[in-house]
């Protein structure tokens, strides 16, 4: 191989190496912001690229973790629709646009523990059971709690009756409490809402925790949506499930 052709060969792996690869589906990440000093708000993030437009995103969530409910002015939504838009650029944007609500709740002050995280990318774990511990402490302390969920079908409903015949729900369920079996039902699906975008399955993708001045509990539970993405790939979203074991 002449010196040209080798140069060119090795810029070709280099430019192959340091691009991308071709998405397959978006899946958002998820960043845990905090929680208010009495558990009652609980924020956090979701952040990736759209698939097919390749447009970075950023969505910030607070909510009442008593009620399940947003706050007023949350979500809040930023997105770059240019071309060569960066992720860091939407992320900025909309913790900007979100500083109001986490200032006013401190939610940075009590960041919580992300006490179990379930991946889409854990090859081997369970989609649809999580066993964790509350707190990290030795053996004889700790607190060990367990969730599962079950899917549900439902006739699809506008715009999704004309991309697919069925949508899914789900039942999630704390069977196991500080150690305790117990069988609380956390959230049972009666209806889907059009936010989440004709769902096709759903994930327990992992559990933040926070413990209060008096002893009392408050853990989010962040399932992850999948629904029907660009040209037939999948998105995955977040929601939270909060639930205040004890009470």
């Amino acid at each position: 191989m002449s010196l040209r052709a080798a140069i060119a060969t090795a810029a070709l792996i280099a430019t192959a190496l340091a691009a991308p690869p071709a998405l397959a589906g978006d899946y958002a990440s998820f960043q845990p912001i905090g929680f208010s000093s009495d558990g009652k708000v609980f924020g956090f993030e979701e952040y990736g690229i759209q698939d097919g437009s390749g447009f970075p995103y950023s969505t910030i969530y607070v909510l009442d973790t008593q009620t399940d409910t947003f706050l007023p002015g949350a979500p809040v939504r930023a997105r770059v629709e240019e071309d060569g838009g960066a992720l860091p650029e939407a992320r900025r944007d909309a913790r900007q646009r979100a500083a109001p609500l986490i200032d006013a709740y401190r939610l940075l002050d009590t960041p919580g523990l992300l006490a179990a995280y379930n991946p889409v990318t854990e090859a081997d774990a369970a989609e649809h059971r999580l066993r964790y511990d509350a707190f990290a402490a030795d053996p004889p302390f700790r607190k060990t709690f367990e969730l599962k969920l079950e899917e549900k079908t439902f006739e699809a409903q506008g715009i999704c009756k004309d991309l697919q015949k069925a949508i899914k729900g789900f039942r999630l369920v704390m069977a196991e409490n500080a150690g305790q079996p117990v069988s609380e039902v956390l959230q049972d699906d009666a209806r889907i809402p059009e936010s989440r975008h004709c769902p096709t399955g759903y994930r327990i993708g992992g559990v933040v925790t926070h413990i209060n001045d008096d002893g009392s509990q408050v853990h989010v539970v962040m399932v992850l949506v999948k629904s029907l993405g660009f040209e037939g790939t999948t998105d995955g979203r977040w929601i939270a499930v909060p639930t205040w074991p004890g009470r």
